[in-house]
């Protein structure tokens, strides 16, 4: 299990105090799925649309590219 979840409504590391998904978590989330990326895709959607009912003061696409930029 992991260390490094977030921590809600602002989306930090619980862990490292940077924004979520840190590159630890990235890390782990990328070994965690790597034979199915699909998924990943799947649940960082899930956790953008999230963030941007937390964060709606954040612009739409700082969040897109903070969730979804980092994956291959």
């Amino acid at each position: 299990m992991t260390k490094h979840g977030p921590v809600l409504p602002l989306w930090l590391c619980e862990t490292c105090d940077r924004p979520w998904p840190c590159a630890p978590r990235r890390d782990e989330l990328l070994g965690e799925h790597a034979a199915t990326s699909i998924s990943l895709a799947l649940y960082m959607g899930a956790c953008v649309l999230s963030a941007r009912k937390d964060m709606s003061w954040a612009p739409p696409d700082a969040l897109r590219r903070r969730f979804l930029g980092w994956m291959p």
